[in-house]
């Protein structure tokens, strides 16, 4: 499902930054897996590598089969919008939006009638519990209730994939534990393959496998 090859990104500058080093890392379809490691280890530059957000200096990734190096910047944003779903720390909510049209969003980008999907955010909605607040927006919800509708958001698509970035960094351990709890049983009904970026030990020990990385590189990949 997922596959980097000997996967290097460097930033320029008046120092050159090696965020990732060479790393080889195989994921297959429905594993759960916490990606770990101290600030600056390079994390949330591989979440970005594998969900198409930038791109590697070296190496290959493939995702579903394909090749992502040196594909065009449309067939990369069509990989992004057809296979990925993203689950942000700070939500990343339109705050002008209500949670119902929050959810829709991604299916109005590709495309979808009106009403076909208002009527699948609705079923989202419905599946992380928050149906009845479909026409609240952001600020008038809780941060666990936000973090809902984001992971709504991710699943419009229904993605084969989903790449979660601190999802319950900005909760309480109560919300955070009932968001991971969501987490791994959305996971469990649809068969995703998910990536969980966390400094949360609990998060990642509540994973089937842990991949810790120490400057840029796999230091270990713990299967549970």
């Amino acid at each position: 499902m997922i596959e980097l090859t000997a996967v290097t990104k460097q930033f320029a500058g008046k120092n050159q930054v090696t965020a990732l080093d060479r790393v080889d890392l195989k994921i297959a379809k429905g594993e759960l897996v916490s990606i770990v490691g101290t600030s600056g280890s390079g994390k949330s530059t591989l979440l970005n590598l594998i969900g198409g957000l930038d791109r590697q200096t070296s190496g290959e990734i493939h995702i579903d089969g394909q090749n992502l190096t040196g594909i065009s910047d449309d067939d990369l944003t069509r990989i992004r919008r057809d296979k990925i779903g993203f689950i942000f720390q700070f939500f990343n909510l339109l705050p002008t939006l209500n949670c119902l049209e929050n959810v829709a969003l991604p299916l109005h980008l590709r495309g979808w009638p009106r009403q076909k999907a208002h009527q699948r955010a609705q079923e989202l909605l419905d599946l992380v519990q928050l149906g009845k607040r479909v026409e609240h927006q952001p600020d008038e919800l809780s941060g666990g209730e936000r973090q809902r509708v984001a992971i709504a958001r991710a699943l419009s698509i229904y993605p084969p994939i989903v790449l979660a970035d601190e999802p319950t960094g900005n909760l309480d351990t109560r919300t955070g534990a009932e968001i991971l709890r969501l987490i791994h049983d959305l996971r469990d009904r649809l068969g995703a393959t998910v990536l969980v970026v966390t400094h949360d030990s609990k998060v990642a020990e509540s994973c089937q496998r842990t991949v810790t990385l120490s400057d840029g590189r796999v230091v270990n990949d713990l299967r549970r």
